[in-house]
């Protein structure tokens, strides 16, 4: 797993500035200039064999162990051990670690994915990073149950994070690695299945272990690990021979995390459309809790504790997430067009907004969160069916993709701030889900803008 200068390395068309396409005018190039036939081309071709189901159920073990390591912990876990540490002070040690861990999140997809992207060694790109990132998120998970302080417990938690971004960075590049794209909507859709499913299970785990985080951050590790296994034996990773590798300097390394939006404007436009409906969907789940608690009142109505409900109102959208993520991705494939299909489920997570906005009663909730899952599951598959259509090229598929998934974290940092106002300032709870629906419906308005993709 070599990152280091190759003499004579070919240039990187990202770097130089050059769009790509057929760079060389050569009528025997593949769509990154080098020769058809050549280890460079098979490297980097648009993949045209169908995936076989194991390689497919590889990659969704992978998502799913990733999000079970990440969402039992910050669920239930991170908040456990904060306790443990100081019952007075837990919510700001809490916000300290999964603020730090979020920080290094941001940088950490899109720098392994460039890393990956590098990489020659003979068992692919993808794969050595796969496996160095699970190892590392479970190293950390074990060590994080054992954290003398708040200052280890945050660095571990960076590690995990650093970890966990790393592997997720390298499965999701190998999905337009290996995917041809009538297969891209519904392998993509059974990946999205695999991280909701991991989320499911990651809260299952916190509440098996019954207050034990120790015994929880262990399973974690566990399933991180195992969800690595299958991928490792059927990968199918070809590797990237080492005179194709662009010759590496600092300057130009940094350089090439910035994508022109005047030479590759689909892609600006993708990136910006994920952006704002990841915005919306974090703004109508963040103040769940007190939503039920204050505008539906929901013990006083119903019996039913606030925090049971918001389990009610996340199993529910998890489970339509599932369902539409795996229907709404091989439709997609079918139609041959993507930009309808995210249109619509944009405007389905609008929708859900709005029935929360102007019906703040249990079935009103119970009906939102039922139509914001069927709107997101569809969103998630076919929106990144769509995004590895307009990656600016074959050899940095892992940064692009990487960029790509900082429309995936940022929310989590600007949601709280432009939500915030709304709910205290603003006209509270409707004026926030009114909000939330006008900036998704932006995603929905933008989506237009991408030229070359139907």
């Amino acid at each position: 797993m070599s990152l280091s200068d190759i003499p004579g390395a070919a240039p990187d068309p990202a770097l130089d500035g050059t769009p790509a396409g057929n760079p060389n005018g050569h009528p025997d190039s593949n769509p990154d200039g080098h020769p058809a036939g050549s280890a460079t081309a098979v490297a980097l071709a648009e993949p045209e064999r169908r995936v076989r189901p194991a390689w497919t159920a590889g990659v969704v073990l992978v998502n799913l162990g990733i999000n079970a390591a990440f969402f039992g912990p910050i669920q239930v876990l991170l908040g456990q051990q904060a306790a443990a540490f100081s019952e007075g002070d837990k919510e700001a040690i809490l916000a300290l670690v999964t603020g730090a861990g979020a920080a290094v999140s941001l940088v950490a997809n899109p720098l392994f994915g460039a890393f990956s992207d590098r990489t020659t060694s003979r068992l692919g790109r993808r794969v050595p990073w796969v496996l160095f990132g699970a190892v590392l998120g479970a190293a950390a998970l074990i060590a994080l149950a054992g954290a003398p302080n708040v200052a280890v417990m945050t660095l571990l938690w960076c590690l995990v994070q650093a970890g966990c971004n790393g592997a997720y960075a390298a499965i999701t590049a190998a999905i337009p690695d290996r995917v041809p794209v009538p297969q891209r909507g519904a392998v993509g859709g059974l990946a999205a299945m695999g991280q909701t499913v991991g989320i499911l299970i990651g809260a299952v785990i916190a509440a098996a272990v019954t207050g034990n985080f120790a015994a929880g951050y262990l399973v974690c590790a566990l399933a991180l690990l195992a969800g690595v296994v299958l991928y490792f034996f059927k990968n199918d990773d070809v590797p990237l021979p080492p005179q194709a590798r662009p010759p590496f300097s600092v300057a130009g390394f940094a350089k090439s995390f910035w994508i022109s939006p005047a030479l590759y404007p689909d892609f600006a436009w993708a990136w910006l459309t994920r952006l704002l409906v990841n915005i919306g969907n974090h703004m109508v789940t963040l103040y769940l809790l007190f939503f039920l608690k204050d505008a539906v009142h929901l013990e006083e109505t119903q019996g039913i504790a606030p925090e049971f409900g918001v389990l009610i109102l996340t199993g529910l959208y998890a489970v339509m997430v599932i369902i539409t993520s795996v229907i709404g991705g091989p439709l997609s494939d079918r139609m041959g067009r993507r930009k309808p299909l995210v249109i619509i489920s944009s405007v389905i997570i609008a929708v859900a907004s709005l029935i929360l906005a102007f019906a703040p009663t249990w079935t009103g909730a119970l009906i939102g969160a039922s139509v914001l899952g069927i709107g997101f599951g569809c969103y998630l598959a076919v929106d990144f069916a769509l995004i590895t259509q307009v990656l600016p090229t074959a050899l940095n598929r892992g940064k692009d993709l990487g960029v790509i998934n900082i429309a995936n974290s940022l929310p989590q940092v600007l949601a709280p701030l432009i939500a915030f106002p709304f709910v205290t300032l603003w006209g509270g709870y409707v004026s926030l889900y009114v909000a939330a629906a006008v900036i998704g419906l932006l995603g929905a308005v933008f989506v237009v803008k991408i030229k070359g993709v139907d």
